[in-house]
């Protein structure tokens, strides 16, 4: 769906990062595009991101233009691929932008800005966060609580099965329900029940589907990824209108995307496969 048709709803999420683990660029992940985890979800004159993976940059370049900008980024989790766009968002660097970074599945100590200091820490990274100019709000909650970035949105929060912890949010805005579930494992034959009750009757849910179930049980258990039919699963019990495929293999090239798109179109129409510059409205 183009951004044109959507013009005039003020709810709706654009896919700016759609893959997993890590960025595929190149003429075969063309069509679906290779960057990695990053969404943008608008309610209204709101502005709410989440993931900073490498699609982050792009729409970074797209939001200059926004300014002054009063925007939350959430965060699933921390792993490389969903922070590594951070240090090159151009909007960190205007001093009239003002940013809340919030995170859910940190502990022990370990806080966002504390993450975002020592991924920017040399030798990995040439410069510290010091450099950006925007104003910086950190904000650490607890996976299961209830947020409130502004006047009638609400974001509920499940804990999700996942190596280091990861987040699971529910976007509630104008009486409409968009999930974002991403880097999630599930345990064959048993239901996540905090995925379900996260995702009961919502209007779009993204959900983890990185792998096959065929793929998944052969190679890749423990590794904190779901599949696309455990998506179709949990989307039937919970009674979601329309899944979208997200968190793609690296490996998973435009054509095995297709093919996929085909299988899960076929077990639960109207589901659709996540691809960069595509919108949704609820």
């Amino acid at each position: 769906m183009d951004a044109e048709k959507t013009a005039g709803n003020d709810f709706q999420v654009r896919f700016w990062g759609v893959r997993g683990s890590i960025a595929a660029p190149g003429p075969a992940t063309a069509r679906y595009g290779g960057n990695t985890s990053s969404i943008e979800v608008r309610c209204g004159a709101r502005l709410l991101l989440f993931d900073a993976g490498t699609g982050l940059r792009t729409l970074g370049n797209r939001l200059v233009a926004e300014t002054p900008l009063s925007t939350d980024i959430f965060f699933t989790h921390t792993h490389f691929d969903h922070v590594c766009g951070l240090p090159f968002f151009k909007p960190f660097f205007q001093p009239q932008n003002e940013f809340r970074l919030w995170a859910g599945h940190l502990g022990a100590g370990m806080t966002m800005h504390r993450v975002l200091r020592e991924f920017m820490m040399a030798p990995l990274f040439p410069v510290p966060p010091d450099v950006f100019k925007s104003k910086m709000e950190y904000r650490d909650f607890k996976g299961g609580d209830t947020l409130a970035p502004a006047p009638g949105i609400v974001v509920r929060t499940a804990v999700l099965n996942h190596p280091d912890g990861a987040t699971g949010y529910r976007i509630e805005y104008g009486g409409k329900s968009i999930c974002y579930v991403t880097d999630t494992e599930h345990v064959p034959g048993k239901p996540d029940r905090n995925v379900l009750a996260l995702i009961e009757g919502a209007d779009i849910v993204i959900y983890d589907c990185m792998y096959t179930d065929e793929e998944y049980a052969k190679s890749y258990v423990g590794w904190g990824h779901s599949t696309w039919q455990e998506a179709v699963r949990l989307c039937k019990s919970a009674g979601v209108k329309k899944l979208v495929v997200f968190h793609h293999d690296p490996d998973h090239d435009d054509d095995r995307l297709d093919a996929i798109g085909r299988e899960v179109e076929a077990a639960l129409p109207g589901a659709v496969l996540a691809r960069e510059g595509m919108v949704l409205t609820p």
